[in-house]
């Protein structure tokens, strides 16, 4: 799994995962995150456009990860999940949850599809 971090002008920051979230690598997401959330008022795009799998370790950093982001007066949001992370994060109940956007630009202005 790769993680990168790219910073904006704006103060947010989007944390690109690539490869497989599991717990064989979900420690570099954990720790990325913690680094980032380590502000006030984090705002945070998790572009997810390259995760092929994810396991309950990667949800468990997505899901954490918001709930630091919100307790700091900040957000979280997840952009351009795959199909089959789209519908993991559906069927574990996550989507009510968690705001999931199509792409990383709607993520960062907070612009849903719909």
């Amino acid at each position: 799994m790769h993680v990168s971090v790219v910073g904006n002008t704006d103060d947010s920051v989007v944390v690109t995962v690539r490869g497989n979230l599991d717990i064989d690598s979900g420690t570099s997401l954990t720790t990325t995150l913690d680094q980032v959330l380590d502000r006030p008022a984090p705002r945070i795009v998790v572009d997810l456009s390259g995760i092929e799998f994810c396991d309950s370790t990667g949800l468990s950093a997505l899901v954490i990860g918001h709930n630091r982001a919100a307790a700091n007066g900040g957000w979280l949001r997840l952009a351009a999940p795959g199909e089959f992370l789209e519908r993991l994060l559906d069927t574990v109940g996550l989507t009510p949850r968690l705001a999931v956007y199509p792409t990383v630009g709607d993520a960062l202005t907070g612009r849903s599809a719909d």
